[in-house]
């Protein structure tokens, strides 16, 4: 079991896309720069003063780098701290260092987070030893050795925590693009069906009339070379979404018609405040792009229904212009959904709208509510 977890650890990767430093990474060490010269200069009760200030500007700006550079800023970061504690071993002195020095404790947590397996056991060793000289080699008492243990142990659980809390995340987020993907093939899939139908429809009725009727024989042809066009233009676009998905190993199976703009007052039954409105030109337009519009309509009447308190309307509006379709829905609800935070459902329909080449957004509307927005291209990418 040993030698399995100790594996498992060496085969852990670093966390992918670790944050760029923002404004308040700047912030937080300017701060910390202050704080360390204004001790400095008014601490007078400091050992080794000049030794504690020289460590803690040098180890301070080390913080912007933990998540990209983690085991190195961990080793800067606490070989200071074994710097501080020379004077602890050869005088006997106590409490060498400054107390903005406390924010070394910021490396142990993003070790965890954000490093891979073998980085994080090279700084959980690295961290150990300034840690346990600093214990051992004074008249700390029992209490105060128990908290400041637990204290940076605390800092290693944190970050594990949520790096394993980030995992999850992620592999949930794959999970409902790799369905959505799969839902899209399957509609996909009977959308071409629906085209090769037709074709043998057409074959079989010009072969009735070739002998009798030519000209009924030409027409069925175009319209075969009709269908045969869109049918090719409906498999590229399959083959797309499963290449880049990396979805369904298995040929997709049709589960009966699918949904489109016309059966977008189906959604009316589903609640008496739902009202849906459709504009704009929307003949023509390829059935994948159709059942889009509806799913992602359909998801968002739900999510209204099911979350927005006290609304009295829910709108849905479809508006078929030049190049794009563009849909919003709109609940007059008091939004119990955080801005924050990006349900499942949300990322489904932004995902669907991803592989047609469009965009869905939501969020709370600025006059109250909550909107879902999305824009569809009227000819599915190639």
């Amino acid at each position: 079991m040993l030698a399995v977890f100790v594996r498992s650890i060496l085969a852990e990767p670093r966390a992918p896309d670790p944050p760029v430093r923002v404004w308040w990474d700047w912030a937080l060490v300017t701060a910390l720069l202050v704080t360390a010269v204004g001790e400095a200069i008014f601490r007078s009760d400091v050992p080794a003063r000049p030794l504690a200030t020289a460590v803690a500007l040098l180890v301070i700006p080390v913080l912007l780098w933990r998540r990209t550079h983690p085991l190195l800023a961990t080793a800067i970061g606490f070989g200071g701290a074994m710097v501080l504690n020379l004077p602890l071993l050869l005088d006997d002195v106590a409490d060498v260092g400054l107390h903005a020095m406390a924010c070394v404790l910021l490396l142990p947590y993003a070790l965890y987070r954000w490093a891979s397996g073998p980085e994080a056991l090279v700084g959980t060793a690295i961290v150990a030893v300034p840690a346990g000289l600093a214990l051992a080699s004074t008249e700390t008492p029992l209490g105060d050795v128990i908290g400041g243990t637990t204290v940076l142990v605390a800092a290693f659980a944190l970050g594990a925590a949520m790096r394993y809390r980030a995992v999850a995340r992620q592999r949930q987020v794959q999970q409902v693009r790799t369905l959505e993907r799969g839902a899209l093939a399957r509609e996909l899939h009977d959308t071409v069906a629906h085209h090769v139908s037709a074709i043998a429809l057409q074959a079989q009725a010009g072969r009735a009339v070739a002998g009798t009727d030519p000209a009924a024989a030409v027409e069925a042809l175009a319209v075969i070379e009709v269908e045969a066009s869109r049918t090719l233009h409906e498999m590229r676009t399959m083959v797309r979404v499963l290449r880049d998905g990396g979805a369904a190993d298995a040929e997709p199976v049709g589960y009966g018609p699918q949904r489109g703009i016309d059966d977008l007052d189906e959604l009316t039954r589903m609640s008496p405040v739902v009202r849906v409105r459709i504009t704009g030109d929307l003949a023509g337009l390829p059935q994948p792009v159709q059942v889009a519009v509806y799913r992602i309509c359909q998801e968002s009447v739900t999510n209204a229904i099911r979350h927005a308190r006290n609304a009295t309307a829910v709108t849905v509006a479809v508006t078929g212009d030049v190049d794009v379709v563009r849909l919003r829905v709109h609940d007059d609800g008091e939004a119990a959904r955080p801005a924050t935070t990006v349900g499942y459902g949300l990322l489904g329909m932004a995902e669907r709208a991803k592989l047609l080449g469009g965009a869905c957004q939501a969020g709370p509307d600025p006059l109250g509510g909550w909107t879902v927005e999305a824009t569809l291209p009227r000819e599915v990418p190639r």
